[in-house]
Parts: structure tokens; sequence; C-alpha cells
């Protein structure tokens, strides 16, 4: 069982999903941050549970060497998709991505699968397969007002 596959035993075991992991460097700092969504959203609270449920299991099995800061949060609501989990956890919201090959495009997912997604595009619902897609996120539209 993979490092990810056991961490997301631990969060829904709290209740919650795996969204991921990533690593990043703040400062002089390695964070390693787990991501986790619920329905109607993640609390301080939860994610304070998981991240003491996480710590022991990860001083047993690190997920780097080195030290570095456990940090469990959402992914926000501007959000990378890195997979079809992801895309189809999506199914309703607005997508900005990239083609590879340089275009790009922006749109309301109505349809995800395991291979691919459709969005509104211009009025008509167009099918995008993920493999032709380099990185996409979710985005909010703001509504501005005076």
């Amino acid at each position: 069982m993979s490092l990810d596959e056991q961490i997301g035993k631990i969060v829904k075991a709290n209740g919650a999903n795996f969204y991921g992991t990533e690593t990043a460097q703040e400062d002089s700092n390695t964070v390693f941050r787990v991501f986790i969504t619920r329905e109607g959203g993640v609390s301080l609270d939860l994610c304070a549970e998981i991240s003491n449920e996480l710590s022991p299991f990860l001083d047993v099995n690190p997920p780097m060497h080195g030290g570095y800061y456990l940090e469990v949060s959402s992914p926000g609501i501007e959000r990378k998709l890195e997979n079809s989990t992801h895309f189809m956890s999506a199914i309703g919201e607005r997508v900005k991505f990239k083609i590879h090959g340089g275009d790009k495009e922006k749109g309301l997912i109505l349809k995800a699968d395991k291979t691919g997604f459709t969005i509104t595009l211009k009025k008509e619902e167009v099918r995008f397969e993920y493999a032709n897609i380099s990185k996409a996120k979710t985005y909010y539209e703001w509504n501005k007002t005076k």
C-alpha cells in the first residue's frame, strides 16, 4: 500500500476525503501538506484531529528524508485538478486549463469520468481528454458589485 493510500485511510476514518499531498519550501522550512475535503466544508477542528492522527503515523513512515512541518488543510475553492477523481468532484464548478500545445480554455464542468470531462464552451458542450491537458484548476468567479 502506497503512502498516499495509507494517508487516505486515516483521513477517511475521520470522516473526510483525501484530496492529495504536496511538498513545499517556505523560507528554510520544508512543509508536507495533506489536503482534505468534506461535504459541507473542512473545519479547523477536523484538520487538527487528522493532523494529530497522521503525525505519529508519519513519524514511523516519513514522507521524505529530513525534517518537515505537517500541515493539514482544505485544497481551497481554487484548487488544482490533477486526476479523474478531482475532476469528478468538481462537477458544477468552473475550470480553466491548458491543453498540450499551449491553448487555454475555461468553462463549467458538466460531466467527468475516468478518461475526460465535458464543459460548456461558447454555449456548446465540448469534451476534453485528460491525456491532452497539461494543467487545470478550478476558479471562482467573484461577483463585481458596486
